[in-house]
């Protein structure tokens, strides 16, 4: 399965041990990880500026990832009304990732995933999903 995760998840994943820890851990050891160029960037600015981590963290973070995703090309913009800049560049990129899910904890895009292309699950949406398989 491919997965893409929204820049909250990760950061979460990074700073705390807990749900999304472990279910970017399982999408690194049994799936397939994508990430565009909108997640890697806000990702870097705010383990940087909102949780303070020393720069040199923060590389090795982006290089971890950069080596165990696949890094997608920035994706044509989306025209879909309700969503901010942000969420229609991380959705373009999951699409043009061929993502099978995308995992986020935005309330427009979790609404939105009724109707996208690919699944749009929360975390623990996803984790549930993982341990029904």
């Amino acid at each position: 399965m491919i997965v893409c995760f929204d820049t909250n998840v990760l950061v979460s994943a990074v700073a705390t041990r807990g749900l999304c820890a472990d279910i970017v851990n399982a999408a690194l050891a049994e799936h397939q990880l994508i990430i565009g160029p909108t997640v890697l960037a806000e990702l870097q600015q705010v383990l940087l500026r909102k949780l303070r981590l020393p720069a040199t963290v923060v590389d090795e973070v982006i290089a971890f990832l950069r080596l165990n995703a696949t890094i997608i090309a920035a994706a044509p913009d989306l025209a879909i009304r309700g969503l901010d800049e942000n969420d229609r560049a991380l959705l373009a990129e999951a699409i043009a990732g061929n993502a099978n899910v995308l995992v986020t904890g935005d309330q427009e895009l979790l609404k939105l995933g009724r109707h996208a292309s690919i699944k749009v699950l929360s975390p623990r949406g996803f984790w549930e999903m993982l341990r029904s398989d």
